[in-house]
């Protein structure tokens, strides 16, 4: 058996603890989590979570000359500012996607040759950057990140070792082909469904409030004539 993971952030630390408490490991149950990184790691015992899984674009033990770079320039800040854990914090998936995030900025507004929100979103199409993880590469239609893939492989001291890596970088698809009657909108031409044009607010249910049409303004609902 195993276990497929969606957890979020924080919420993992208390799965993971009684998971570990009930006497379970990798080799019985292992978890595959989508979204536990090393932040969330350090503040467990990872003596019991030795061989589960984790997948992510990015992580501290990617070895690169511009992560050692990073990750040093990262301790060396957190030890400046006292940060909780000092020079001992650990980067993660997310630190990085906000690190290179602000490059990618920086880029696509030298291109555009202004701070106008238009037109730098249109300057980060096809965007290109040399992230601590590796090169990345902005999409040219929905604004999400090409980037490389990573399977992990919890240690005990907290940190994940590469086991996969895919062969390069991942189109992102933001758009689920099951949940979504409009794949593959975008933020060019607006051509989805949801994007032809305003769609009038309606926050009262003609099946659960019996004064359909309520508002702020006239205060004329049932609960506000009182």
């Amino acid at each position: 058996a195993a276990v497929i993971s969606t957890i979020n952030g924080d919420s993992n630390v208390p799965f993971y603890k009684e998971f570990g408490n009930q006497g379970l490991r990798a080799e019985d149950a292992p978890i595959m989590a989508f979204s536990v990184a090393e932040d969330e790691l350090r503040g467990m015992d990872t003596s019991a979570l030795v061989g589960h899984l984790a997948a992510w674009n990015y992580y501290q033990s990617v070895d690169t000359p511009q992560n050692k770079k990073f990750v040093a320039n990262f301790k060396a800040y957190c030890k400046r500012n006292n940060l909780p854990d000092g020079e001992n914090r650990v980067t993660d998936d997310p630190i990085e996607a906000a690190y290179f995030g602000v490059y990618v900025w920086k880029q696509a507004v030298e291109k555009a040759g202004s701070i106008e929100v238009d037109a730098v979103r249109k300057a980060v199409y096809g965007q290109k950057f040399l992230a601590p993880g590796g090169q990345i590469m902005m999409d040219e239609a929905n604004q999400h990140t090409h980037k490389p893939v990573l399977i992990g492989e919890i240690l005990k001291n907290g940190q994940l070792k590469t086991i996969w890596r895919s062969k390069g970088l991942v189109k992102p698809e933001p758009w689920s082909e099951y949940t979504n009657p409009e794949k593959g909108c975008d933020w060019i031409n607006h051509q989805g469904t949801r994007s032809k044009g305003l769609v009038k607010p309606e926050p009262w249910s003609e099946y659960t409030n019996p004064e359909k049409g309520c508002d702020w303004i006239n205060h004329q609902g049932t609960y506000q004539k009182k």
